[in-house]
């Protein structure tokens, strides 16, 4: 019997049963999902034991998903595995060292998977920083209260133009895709 659940969310079903084929046979029960929307639903549905989350997904981004997570303290715990062919384009929305998930490029062996997922465990148990907003009331009561709160509401501004930016790349990728496909 599986004791552990491990989603696979990746929109190339070769990748999703590479990663099925290198698991340890009966320790897991690999759940899988071809796009964004399927596998978000399949976290907060399925509460996997593991997730492994490629960045270039359809419907929504690897990145997206990845924001949601984060977003999401009851589901920030579980460990966390970006996949890409291309580091940079992970590293273009978020800034190494990784640490609270581990990234593995594509394609990968067996034994950099395994890796992975152990470095991934580690990381997840990390304690992770109180909000930016928790921190501000007791900015204030101890006499700073204007310029933290300030600073604490500007960061979730910036944090909030980054997510809005880093959505309509990913909406301008798509449709100079699709240009590209209609000029040929």
């Amino acid at each position: 019997m599986a004791t552990h659940k491990i989603l696979v969310i990746d929109d190339s079903r070769v990748i999703r049963m590479r990663v099925r084929d290198m698991l340890p046979q009966g320790n897991f029960e690999v759940l899988e999902a071809k796009d964004g929307v399927e596998g978000l639903d399949a976290i907060r549905d399925q509460r996997p034991n593991l997730i492994m989350l490629d960045f270039l997904l359809p419907r929504m981004s690897g990145w997206e998903v990845f924001q949601a997570i984060q977003a999401q303290p009851d589901l920030q715990h579980i460990p966390l595995v970006l996949m890409s062919g291309r580091k940079e384009e992970v590293t273009e929305k978020i800034s190494e060292p990784f640490e609270y998930f581990e990234f593995i490029q594509k394609p990968f062996e067996q034994k950099e998977l395994i890796e992975a997922i152990k470095a991934a465990m580690a990381k997840a148990r990390k304690p992770r920083p109180k909000p930016a907003g928790a921190a501000a009331p007791a900015a204030a009561a101890a006499g700073g209260g204007a310029d933290a709160a300030e600073v604490a509401a500007l960061k979730a501004k910036v944090a909030k133009l980054e997510t809005e930016v880093a959505q309509l790349k990913g909406q301008i990728g798509k449709i100079l895709t699709f240009i590209k496909q209609k000029l040929k």
